[in-house]
Order: C-alpha cells, then structure tokens, then sequence
C-alpha cells in the first residue's frame, strides 16, 4: 500500500511539473505575426452604418483582400481663409505599406489615393458623393471611410471586380492640433488601418 502511494505521489508530482513547463512556454511565446492579430481583430469590429457595404442582394458581396497598412498621413499648410497670416493643415496624401495576414509586406497605398500590388494590380479610388465617412472611435485618428474605383481608373489585375474599399480600424494619421506656423510647414503623422476590398457578386 505505502509503495503504491509512492508511486502515486510521483505521478502527481510529475504531472505538475509538465503542466508547469506548459505553463511557462505559453507565458513566454512571443506574438510572431502581430499583423494576424490585427486583422483578425477588425474582423470583430461593428462597423457604423454609413460606411458599411450595402447588402446588394440577392446575391450579397464577398471580400476579395484585407490588408493592413502602416505608414503616414501627410498633410501641408495654406493659409486659412479670411485670416491674413494664419494657416491651417490640409491633406495631401497617404503613404504607406501594405501587409497581408502572413506579416508579409506585398503592396503599397499612396497618392490618388491609390493601392497597388505590382505594376499589374492596382486600384484608385474616390469618395462617394456625398462621402461617406465615420469618426473612429479613437478620436486621436482619422475616420473611417467607404470608397468606390475612380471613374476612369479602371481596376486592374487582383483588383478588376473590386466595388468597394473601406478603411476601418484606424490609429493615428489625424494633421496636428497645433496650427503651422508658417505657409511652407509640412508634417507626416504615422497612421496604421485596414483595408477592405470587396466586389459584388
């Protein structure tokens, strides 16, 4: 009996002790590919009606790419209307990098605005009239926005059936509170979003 319980004892002693080097792994595993958590995260996300996908039924839409883009949000100044030496920012144009949900780098997002793969995938894109836009619930970033393909521009490649492009999860980006000081000021703020890309079925 007292030898069974022997036995016991180190069976129970080695089961914690596994469950320990368990434990600790787990604790120390780092987070190899933040840009899946950050799209899967947007995943979850409610999305405020007016810049949501319409249902286009009967047959719906489907996603066709979700990237995740960190770069700046670049912005200049003018002067402010009716207010002889007094300047404002204005926008000028995002730059920034794409990533898919591997961490990989494939893509770019800039002027136009535009995104682009390789000089065979790209899209422009426009507001729609009137735009439409949402606060992000960081009031620190810029909005949230649904776009359409720029007439004109048609989409090539990956991108050919593509209907619409949201902005959403957004951090950052926003032109500074401080106004410029001069009309030859010019600032980069670092934003990170993602990007939706959806076509109609």
């Amino acid at each position: 009996m007292k030898k069974q319980n022997i036995i016991k004892m180190r069976s129970f002693l080695t089961m914690i002790f596994f469950a320990a080097i368990i434990t600790s792994c787990k604790k120390d595993k780092v987070d190899t590919n933040p840009t899946a958590h950050k799209i899967n995260q947007s995943e979850n996300l409610v999305i405020p009606g007016v810049i949501d996908l319409p249902s286009n039924l009967p047959a719906g839409n489907s996603r066709v790419a979700t990237y995740y883009a960190e770069g700046v949000q670049k912005y200049k100044s003018q002067a402010k209307a009716g207010s002889p030496g007094v300047f404002e920012w204005v926008f000028v144009a995002p730059l920034a990098d794409l990533y898919d949900v591997t961490g990989k780098k494939i893509g770019t997002h800039a002027a136009g605005p535009h995104w682009t793969l390789s000089p065979a995938d790209s899209i422009f894109a426009q507001h729609f009239s009137p735009a439409k836009t949402a606060p992000s619930p960081d009031i620190n970033s810029v909005d949230w926005l649904l776009l359409m393909p720029k007439s004109g521009k048609i989409p090539t490649g990956f991108f050919k059936d593509v209907a619409y492009i949201q902005r959403i999860a957004t951090s950052g980006g926003k032109a500074p509170a401080t106004a410029p000081m001069s009309e030859s000021a010019t600032v980069e703020v670092p934003y990170t979003a993602i990007y939706r890309f959806t076509k109609k079925n």
